[in-house]
């Protein structure tokens, strides 16, 4: 047996490194980050009409990288190596997904129409990409003004980019709250929304649609004894520490439930 939750969609944003640095160290203008102090990163969240609206895996001094599963799929991702020596950050920069809002998959897909809502949007990304991997990117200054980019700056992501109106290609309810999260953002973080700052379609695995239930106590299935459901898979972490967390109370469990 499996249930619906919440997920999140969006893009990864990418920024100048040196852009993050001097937003967070509150370095003077052309002032460089002492070599002391490591690549900058930051941590954003904000809700908007009842959705959340957050940046996702920050990547300092990193890479955007494509994880797709399937040759007609766009996936990104981001990672950073042990240096942090990118000249660029990025961050999943994402919005929930509640359960009812894959609906319109519901009838021919029932509980797994977050799964659904998911590929449709990944094949729709790789269409917009135009193949080959490439993934539709749009500045973020021509995602706030609605308008295609004339061009598009440098970038970490290696299958090259394609200029795209994201608005035409992310579901509306995520699109517009995407929007006023940037504004928002800019206000913490300077130049979060400045010239420099770049969007990449499309980020769609930062959790499970779906979840296979278990006891809030136990941890244990409720009908099948014995099936301890754990981490990102089953539908409970939505990262690598909150997933080896999770892991960790599941052995805690099992320990107990053996004595």
């Amino acid at each position: 047996m499996l249930e619906r939750k919440a997920f999140a969609v969006g893009v990864r944003i990418e920024h100048p490194q040196a852009l993050i640095d001097a937003a967070q160290y509150h370095l003077r203008p052309g002032e460089q980050r002492p070599q002391e102090l490591p690549a900058a990163r930051y941590a954003l969240a904000t809700k908007i009409e009842e959705r959340g609206v957050h940046s996702f895996c920050m990547c300092p001094g990193g890479h955007i990288v494509p994880s797709a599963t399937a040759v007609d799929e766009v996936v990104v991702n981001g990672m950073s190596l042990s240096q942090r020596n990118s000249p660029f950050a990025n961050s999943g920069f994402v919005v929930t997904v509640e359960p009812q809002d894959t609906d319109a998959f519901a009838a021919e897909h029932g509980v797994l129409s977050g799964i659904a809502y998911r590929r449709a949007l990944e094949t729709a990304t790789a269409l917009a990409g135009g193949g080959a991997q490439k993934a539709p990117a749009q500045r973020v200054a021509d995602f706030l003004k609605g308008r295609t980019s004339s061009s598009l700056p440098a970038t970490t992501y290696q299958p090259g980019l394609t200029p795209c109106n994201l608005h035409d290609l992310l579901p509306a309810q995520v699109a517009w709250r995407m929007k006023e999260g940037l504004l928002h953002f800019n206000r913490k973080l300077r130049g979060f929304a400045g010239e420099d700052a770049l969007l990449i379609g499309c980020e769609t695995r930062t959790s499970s649609p779906v979840r296979i239930p278990r006891d809030k106590e136990t941890l244990q299935h409720p009908q099948l004894l014995g099936l301890f459901p754990c981490g990102e898979g089953a539908g409970y972490a939505g990262g690598i520490v909150s997933a080896a967390l999770d892991g960790r109370r599941c052995a805690e469990a099992i320990a107990s439930a053996l004595r």
